[in-house]
């Protein structure tokens, strides 16, 4: 049994270290509709509708606060520091899920976000990502790209395009400073 157990995890970290960059022509694979037909509730309370940022690209990656990749919230605001004149948009949606590593309020997570990293990006309140209680924009993630795709930790990023497909999706292990995030990115601010 214990083999087996170390097997999947081992399995799951080859998984997981692997990003998808989607043709922006990719048809969805089950899911229907657009990234900007969800909305969220924003960290400050009040409606957040993804639809406000229709025509830019976003990127939406699950957080949390006491998690071995808490480090990348630094990367997640330099990409928006270097890239919100030019369209992007960097979304942060905390979450439980995984490890209970996002175990504080709303107001606990805003201000540790402010104090440790300086994050001035858009962020909801805090939101499950995963089975039948997940948020509907991460539903919509799994039946789009399959389950396999869908967050398996915290620190998973979704890439809109700016019509609301699902331009790319890269696991944890992928930094939002990567290369292959900034040239995907760089690529759609250029159409």
């Amino acid at each position: 049994m214990a083999k087996k157990g170390l097997a999947s995890f081992a399995g799951m970290l080859v998984a997981a270290a692997v990003g998808t960059v989607l043709p922006q022509s990719a048809p969805a694979a089950t899911g229907t509709g657009s990234g900007f037909d969800f909305s969220f509730e924003s960290i400050d309370g009040g409606a957040l509708p993804l639809d406000q940022y229709r025509g830019r690209p976003v990127l939406v990656v699950n957080t949390a606060s006491r998690c071995g990749f808490t480090p990348q919230y630094e990367g997640l605001q330099a990409l928006w520091e270097k890239y919100r004149d030019r369209g992007l948009v960097v979304l942060g949606v905390p979450s439980n899920d995984f490890g209970g590593q996002e175990p504080g309020s709303t107001d606990e997570i805003k201000q540790f976000c402010e104090v440790n990293f300086g994050i001035d990006f858009p962020m909801t309140a805090k939101y499950p990502v995963t089975g039948a209680d997940a948020h509907p924009f991460y539903r919509w993630i799994a039946d789009t790209l399959g389950e396999s795709k869908a967050p398996r930790w915290n620190f998973y990023k979704y890439l809109l395009a700016p019509d609301g497909t699902i331009a790319a999706a890269w696991p944890s292990t992928v930094k939002p400073d990567s290369r292959t995030v900034t040239d995907t990115v760089d690529t759609l601010l250029a159409k």
